[in-house]
């Protein structure tokens, strides 16, 4: 999130786009409601009637896949009626007259039959948001979980900078991460591209700072995503494979591709705390401690690193991630010596600007949301106050791609996949509480 979660409910307008902030996050939820009590408009873009829009002044109900020609069509119709914060757009951005170039060819009429918003709806949203002090935008997978995942997130920044809405409090584009620690997995450099705080692989600076550090040869090329690594598999350019707590025969949107992937590795090494239907096609399953029962940090969609305390022992066999990774990794060949997660924090703050601030002794009681840069520094609450990471903000004028697959007389149906309150992403935790199955126990259809 670019600014935090409290500031929510100090929003004069919210647009939530492709989050079920309700059902999905229900706390976060709540900031919206007091944001809707003090006055603040909601604007709820999404293709089904979700039960937050019961609580929104308007229902932007798109067809799947249309949202970037949504969003061209209210920055088209802001800069029609000169809504736009052209002050912010001189002084802080870059490429902006291409971008205005781009949204002329989204006028309303075309932008409806797109879409299937009405007219006047998108007029009244581009309104509502555009002429609002402090407007945020709050998202979810229902925006990046699509072939156009990135025009879309790049989408909704254009429009929060030609309004202005980018620096200041209770403004911003903000994910609302799916998971508690998901923010912290990329942080750390679960991506194929950086090393922790984002720091590019493809820097060699960058690179000769962890290979001094680790004392090894680091590649200085990109590795895969997950949605690359089954295709590789199936290629016969990967044989070996470690999941840990993830659960993709479940989670992908091609399951049979995923199974038969996994199948055709030398070795799959599945790291979790319940038995998955991934584990299930594992050569060896490694139990891992949950939650209460490890030591460490999480770092949360506010960007907040928060201390977590171990409450009771592991059951059995089970350990730390940090302790299997760190057991694997000498039996490969490469020893670790970390004593605890106090330690590995501690490289982290050295190897991580962002993070250069953060310790053990500073995380008792609410945390620090990074960037936190030296041990004197408060932690940030928004970002791009003042100035952008790259100095100027870049509009990128991106034009709107249908589908990838859309209906047709043979598949007339599409298929658009939601949550449901009492279960949690494939449910390994979920589904093994006998109260919680009790409740929804079975898959359902809406039509």
């Amino acid at each position: 999130m670019t600014n935090s979660i409290e500031e929510i409910e100090n929003a004069d307008c919210i647009l939530i786009i492709g989050s079920n902030t309700s059902i999905a996050h229900p706390l976060i939820a709540t900031r919206v409601f007091r944001a809707k009590a003090k006055g603040a408009k909601l604007i709820v873009a999404d293709p089904r009637k979700i039960p937050i829009v019961l609580q929104s002044d308007l229902h932007l109900r798109q067809n799947l896949g249309t949202d970037v020609a949504l969003i061209n069509g209210l920055m088209h119709l802001i800069l029609k009626n000169g809504w736009q914060d052209q002050t912010f757009i001189d002084e802080r951005t870059e490429k902006f007259e291409d971008l205005k170039k781009m949204v002329e060819n989204y006028p309303p009429d075309k932008v409806s039959e797109i879409t299937g918003i009405p007219v006047a709806d998108l007029e009244k949203a581009a309104e509502y948001y555009a002429k609002a002090e402090r407007a945020t935008i709050l998202y979810t997978m229902g925006i990046t979980q699509h072939t156009t995942g990135v025009d879309n997130v790049k989408s909704l920044a254009n429009l929060a900078m030609l309004t202005g809405n980018l620096g200041k409090e209770s403004t911003g584009i903000n994910p609302l991460r799916g998971q508690n620690n998901v923010q912290g997995a990329c942080d750390m450099g679960g991506l194929p591209n950086v090393y922790t705080g984002y720091q590019a692989v493809i820097d060699q600076a960058v690179r000769q700072k962890f290979e001094e550090a680790w004392g090894a040869k680091l590649s200085d090329k990109i590795g895969l995503t997950a949605t690359e690594m089954f295709p590789a598999v199936l290629d016969g350019k990967m044989k070996a494979l470690v999941i840990l707590g993830e659960n993709p025969v479940v989670s992908d949107a091609d399951c049979l591709h995923v199974e038969k992937a996994l199948q055709a590795l030398d070795f799959l090494l599945v790291i979790d705390i319940f038995k998955t239907p991934t584990a299930d096609l594992a050569h060896v399953v490694l139990p891992g401690a949950a939650f209460a029962e490890k030591e460490g940090t999480f770092s949360n969609t506010e960007r907040r690193v928060q201390l977590l305390r171990k409450a009771v022992e592991p059951p059995g066999e089970a350990k730390p991630d940090w302790q299997i990774i760190q057991e694997l990794s000498s039996r490969f060949g490469y020893p670790m010596d970390y004593v605890s997660p106090r330690a590995i924090m501690e490289e982290i703050a050295r190897l991580t600007p962002s993070y250069g601030g953060i310790t053990y002794d500073r995380l008792q009681g609410d945390g620090l949301q990074w960037p936190c840069p030296n041990t004197e520094h408060p932690g940030t609450k928004f970002l791009h106050q003042g100035r952008f990471t790259r100095g100027k903000g870049l509009f990128s004028a991106i034009e709107y791609k249908p589908a990838a697959e859309i209906a047709d007389e043979e598949y007339p149906f599409q298929l658009t996949t939601g949550r449901v309150h009492v279960h949690y992403h494939t449910g390994t935790m979920t589904r093994n509480s006998p109260s919680l199955e009790r409740e929804i126990n079975e898959c359902f259809l809406e039509m």
